[in-house]
């Protein structure tokens, strides 16, 4: 009996082996940098419901709330501009870690903040975390899946743009005298991700450059640049939605339906954001190109029905309308996001990540913040429709292109 034990162990027969050993270490750090990820993305869209309150006490109009949220999306440009691409050369622990710090302390920030100007300081904090956060963790899930990475890459903004709104909307219904209740509990949760970042294995070796790394440019690799192109109307339309929502997404609920629960402002952001995510699986396996088209479609035909809901005061066309606009929200960039990174290299990833969240984010302000400082002279309304109008006409520009890609990329590949 013994003998035959010790053949068993010879042979590795009864132990885990190695291969399996490393599957099981990617599959945890997976799950622990999606989490992480997530958490930067709930804090970005948590301040959202209480900008109703930061108006009423502050005396705010809606244009300084678009300015303030305007001041978040370039403070994120600056960070992926300048340091984007350092975790392919620092490696990815370092850049994700100093991110974890920051972020900590704009909810520091964010708890004690007493007017317009500590709101920005903190929301430029935030801003500056994000940006270096997202394409680190972004390069990081690559490293250790790439199938499931590019996944949740797509899907993780619009986990946690639902998650922060409805989040912050919930407690400050259940806990109105603690509004900062949600700051104290993202603070918490940060300090604890900091500490298990110390058991994560570091997925990308330092290599020099680092310091060049920092001159502020947007890395596309040569083998994306084309899909890039393509695709990026698509990206703007999609996050420019997704930033109106974000910003005054509040004041329009409130002029629809004239209801003015905290609950309701963070339901219209989550409902847009959450019909995306089983849009998004349901296509997982779908051509990239045909994916991003038929998103597209289901965006612009979502907006239209919003508009329709503006003009008619009609809150239930409005729910309607961002459903449908969801549902192509997550199809649209995810599809764009599997064309842009088919044939891009490992060492490549941070640097195109980068560039991807810069076209993102610079939807996310520059749209939002001219809608908003407009809103003053031309009032809501007539601001939605034209912004509703600029969306649509970015989502279906790219169409003949696109579809030139599906003939030449299939899912297969990706």
């Amino acid at each position: 009996m013994l003998e035959e034990l010790h053949v068993m162990s010879e042979a590795g027969v009864g132990r885990p082996s190695r291969w399996a050993y490393k599957a099981a270490t990617r599959r945890r750090s997976a799950v622990f940098l999606s989490t992480v990820l997530t958490t930067f993305l709930v804090a970005s869209s948590a301040p959202t419901p209480l900008y109703r309150v930061y108006q009423t006490s502050w005396h705010l109009s809606s244009g300084t709330v678009t300015v303030v949220y305007g001041v978040y999306c370039l403070s994120v440009l600056v960070a992926l501009l300048t340091v984007g691409a350092l975790s392919d050369h620092v490696g990815r622990r370092p850049v994700i870690a100093g991110a974890l710090a920051l972020e900590a302390l704009s909810m520091l920030l964010f708890l004690q903040a007493g007017g317009v100007t500590s709101l920005i300081f903190a929301r430029t904090l935030q801003g500056l975390a994000t940006g270096a956060a997202t394409s680190a963790l972004g390069a990081a899930l690559l490293d250790v899946t790439k199938r499931w990475g590019l996944l949740f890459v797509s899907i993780a903004p619009l986990i946690g743009m639902a998650l922060g709104t409805l989040g912050t909307s919930l407690l400050m219904d259940l806990v109105p005298a603690h509004l900062g209740s949600v700051y104290t509990l993202l603070f918490s949760v940060m300090a604890v991700q900091t500490l298990g970042l110390a058991f994560l294995p570091e997925s990308r070796s330092p290599r020099p450059g680092a310091w060049p790394s920092l001159r502020p440019q947007i890395r596309a690799p040569r083998s994306s640049r084309r899909a890039l192109l393509v695709t990026a109307p698509v990206f703007v339309a999609v996050w420019a939605l997704g930033g109106f929502y974000l910003s005054l997404g509040p004041d329009l609920v409130q002029g629809i339906t004239g209801s003015g629960s905290a609950t309701a402002d963070g339901l219209i952001v989550s409902l847009l954001t959450a019909s995306a995510v089983p849009a998004v699986l349901l296509t997982l396996g779908a051509d990239a190109g045909r994916t991003a088209l038929g998103g597209s479609l289901l965006l612009t035909s979502g907006v239209a029905v919003t508009l329709m809901a503006a003009h008619l005061d009609s809150s239930t066309a409005l729910y309607v309308g961002t459903a449908v606009a969801g549902a192509g929200f997550g199809p649209a960039f995810q599809g764009g996001v599997r064309l842009v990174t088919a044939n891009v290299l490992a060492t490549e990833r941070a640097g195109l990540m980068a560039a991807i969240y810069t076209i993102t984010y610079t939807a996310m302000c520059v749209p939002v913040l001219v809608t908003g400082l407009l809103v003053g002279e031309y009032g809501l309304l007539h601001c939605t429709l034209f912004f509703g109008v600029f969306v649509m006409a970015l989502s279906l520009t790219p169409f003949a292109s696109v579809g030139k890609f599906t003939a030449h990329i299939s899912s297969k590949d990706l």
